[in-house]
């Protein structure tokens, strides 16, 4: 009776303690409603702040920096820092001094515990830095890297983001750009193409390259210390085979493509006109007199 009756007031001031509590952090909570508004709108102005600062900072920087990467990068870091700016002022106003001592006094460990687990994000984004401070590619720019090509929409903190020609995109982690090999057409203004074609036997030789490069120096001028080269490579099963390369000006593959189907036509317009052959596979079957006699019986 005795041991009831103890755990009874027991449990009466287990009761009476979570109460009292209970009643403290509501307390509390009214008491300091208006400083967590304050904090509050305080935070989201700076969202807000960072947004707009960001947008209006890139176009502010174009004036002066060429890159749109570069001038990504900074946009988001005065976004990140704004942020964070916001984020210790409503704790200011929270009254939350010994909380922000402590966050600041742990940054070190946690800095050290949280780059030993992000190791693969943070080599993204310093490679994202890297990757925009270097005029080695820039937004716009056709690239070719790690088994994908397009344009470069978008070169951020984590990933590079590159448009197929299918009109997907592809995130493409910024660390796989810097370690692996890619092509970048943007760096270079004029681009050598090369187009590969045959003839028939029968035809003059000499004729057909005065022909070709006379057709592609009209079309494609070739700029200073730029030649039109025209080289005859074999003798096919059934034609002469040649190349000729020539310059254009180009920064993108789409471009090399739509040059050498227009070279295309103008040659096959002009070997037409000239009556040059470009002739097709051809087989030759030998049959003897016997196979011949069968033939005719069947």
């Amino acid at each position: 009776m005795e041991d009831d009756l103890n755990l009874k007031n027991q449990l009466n001031k287990s009761y009476e303690s979570i109460g009292d509590k209970l009643q403290r952090w509501f307390d509390s909570l009214i008491t300091n409603l208006p400083n967590l508004v304050v904090a509050i709108i305080v935070f989201a102005l700076a969202y807000i702040l960072s947004s707009i600062i960001r947008k209006y900072l890139k176009r502010f920087l174009k004036k002066f920096i060429e890159q749109a990467s570069l001038r990504s990068l900074i946009a988001t870091i005065a976004s990140i820092v704004i942020i964070a700016m916001g984020l210790f002022i409503a704790l200011g106003v929270l009254n939350l001094d010994t909380f922000l001592k402590s966050l600041l006094a742990g940054a070190g460990v946690a800095g050290l515990a949280i780059g030993l687990a992000l190791q693969s994000s943070l080599s993204n984004t310093f490679s994202g830095i890297y990757l925009s401070l270097r005029d080695i590619i820039n937004i716009g720019d056709w690239v070719e890297t790690n088994g994908f090509s397009g344009f470069v929409e978008e070169i951020n903190l984590r990933n590079t983001v590159i448009k197929e020609s299918d009109n997907n995109l592809v995130m493409i982690p910024n660390k796989m750009v810097v370690e692996n090999a890619f092509k970048n057409y943007g760096l270079t203004e004029r681009v050598r193409v090369v187009l590969k074609c045959g003839i028939g036997y029968e035809s003059k030789l000499v004729e057909v390259e005065e022909t070709v490069k006379e057709i592609i120096a009209k079309q494609f001028p070739p700029g200073n210390n730029e030649n039109i080269e025209f080289h005859y490579l074999e003798f096919g099963d059934s034609s002469i085979n040649f190349q000729i390369r020539f310059w254009i000006q180009a920064k993108s593959k789409l471009t090399i493509l739509e040059a050498r189907s227009t070279a295309i036509k103008l040659i096959k317009a002009a070997f037409d006109e000239k009556g040059i052959n470009i002739p097709f596979p051809i087989r030759t079957l030998h049959i003897n007199a016997e196979d011949t006699k069968k033939l005719k019986n069947y």
